[in-house]
């Protein structure tokens, strides 16, 4: 049986691509403030923390 992941904006955002190669520019400082209040992106930080643990939790 095929687990479907859940998707979130954030893991293809254009901003966060171009932000993320380039970590001093102004849009890199405008994506890390951004990022403090986002609800989006907490709930996005809080899928990749469960998926690792699951991860982790399947290999050993």
């Amino acid at each position: 049986m095929a687990v479907r992941m859940k998707t979130f904006p954030c893991e293809r955002c254009y901003f966060r691509r171009r932000a993320e190669a380039d970590p001093n520019s102004l849009l890199a400082r405008f994506w890390r403030w951004h990022t403090r209040w986002c609800p989006g992106w907490k709930a996005y930080q809080l899928e990749l923390a469960r998926r690792e643990a699951e991860a982790a939790d399947n290999l050993g």
